[in-house]
């Protein structure tokens, strides 16, 4: 006879859920702080060489700790890639600091050009981790296709209107909150298109590099 769950049996599983999430999180960040403090102690340039270092290192152990890649970091690290190049190659930060925008209207775009063909994408990213009602699904990727467009047109208006050590700020300390705050906004959509007698999980944190 199975015996009754208890507080401590539903505390492990509650961070049994938020493990991955917290590590993946951590992994995200890890580069935005090495991009903020290379560019404290020395220039863009050098912060881009060592953002798109450390990328890639945050790719691996993505690989190495979760036995798998999310396809947003994967994308988003391969634009960082392509646009930190161009940076060092030119000599020129226009593209590092258009790359938030490209990446984010990428993401955007091809989100809601999903749901215009009747197809919710975030279903195929997250349908492995979270259970939602078909309007669910549609609504929560409506949401994040939004939100993208958001901060693609909130990058442009800081970098193209203030200092560089202003948009590196912004990009690290505005962009991340912000993201976690519409993340844990998205909580009661959850829960209400979660199937019946079900908890809605944490919800999905997707950090723009």
């Amino acid at each position: 006879m199975d015996r009754p769950m208890t507080e401590q049996d539903d505390a492990e599983t509650n961070w049994a859920e938020m493990r991955p999430q917290i590590t993946k999180l951590a992994l995200e960040l890890g580069p935005l702080v090495v991009f903020f403090i290379v560019n404290g102690r020395a220039d863009i340039f050098a912060a881009t060489a060592w953002f798109m270092g450390a990328m890639v290192v945050s790719l691996l152990l993505s690989w190495m700790i979760l036995k798998k890649v999310a396809v947003m970091p994967l994308v988003t690290g391969f634009v960082v890639l392509i646009f930190g190049g161009l940076t060092l190659w030119l000599q020129d930060d226009t593209f590092i600091k258009m790359k938030p925008t490209i990446t984010n209207v990428l993401f955007g775009g091809t989100l809601l050009g999903g749901l215009m063909f009747g197809q919710s994408l975030l279903r195929y990213v997250f349908g492995d981790v979270y259970r939602l009602r078909p309007e669910g699904w549609w609504r929560l990727t409506l949401n994040w296709g939004v939100f993208f467009f958001v901060l693609a047109v909130l990058n442009e208006v800081v970098w193209r209107n203030f200092s560089t050590d202003a948009w590196v700020t912004f990009k690290v300390w505005a962009i991340m909150p912000l993201t976690v705050v519409f993340s844990i906004s998205q909580v009661p959509l959850l829960s209400k298109y979660a199937p019946i007698g079900e908890a809605a999980k944490p919800p999905p944190v997707a950090i723009e590099n």
